[in-house]
């Protein structure tokens, strides 16, 4: 596996719809940043967040979610209670190659205040926008800005395709639309 260059994310963002909308080059000015970077791609939040709540007495079960366990909120600027998370989405749509896998950190500007992200890899021949976990570890509230930098996408090639990719086993995230809440 070789991870991916900036000039290759740019040609199949381009060419091959890899990343929509996409920046070409990494908008630092006043925001935290987000595009194109040297060997990765930084991901933006957009303003539609879930945030995590226990107003209805809910049990965590990824077997059986109950979605009552979120409170939702559109903004630009979205408050996580201490010691709580929101599922937020992507602005960008991905289209993932079948000989890529990616893998998600987050940003050091976010981590750097205890605000931790996280996101599974994107598959080979997944498609869709991404649903982030972001979780305060803080004892503090702590803000999330919409529509800037959240996470970084390093991109993995391999040396053949895979034999069964994401869409081939008709994965449950498969073309996800929104922020999409645990299935079983």
């Amino acid at each position: 596996m070789t991870i991916k260059s900036d000039r290759w994310i740019k040609r199949m963002a381009l060419e091959h719809g890899m990343i929509e909308p996409f920046e070409e080059r990494q908008v630092r000015q006043g925001v935290i940043s987000y595009g194109l970077s040297s060997y990765g791609y930084d991901i933006r939040v957009a303003d539609e967040f879930k945030i995590f709540t226990n107003v209805n007495s809910a049990i965590v079960d990824p077997k059986n979610f109950d979605s009552r366990s979120f409170v939702d909120f559109r903004g630009d600027v979205c408050i996580i209670p201490p010691n709580s998370f929101a599922l937020a989405r992507t602005i960008e749509y991905f289209r993932i190659p079948r000989d890529i896998l990616t893998i998600c950190v987050g940003k050091s500007t976010y981590a750097r205040c205890g605000i931790i992200v996280n996101v599974t890899p994107f598959e080979p021949e997944w498609e869709g926008f991404v649903t982030l976990e972001i979780s305060n570890t803080t004892p503090l509230p702590a803000k999330i800005y919409a529509n800037e930098g959240i996470a970084q996408v390093l991109f993995f090639q391999s040396d053949e395709a895979c034999e069964i990719s994401y869409r081939d086993k008709a994965g449950k995230y498969q073309y996800q639309q929104g922020l999409v809440l645990p299935k079983l």
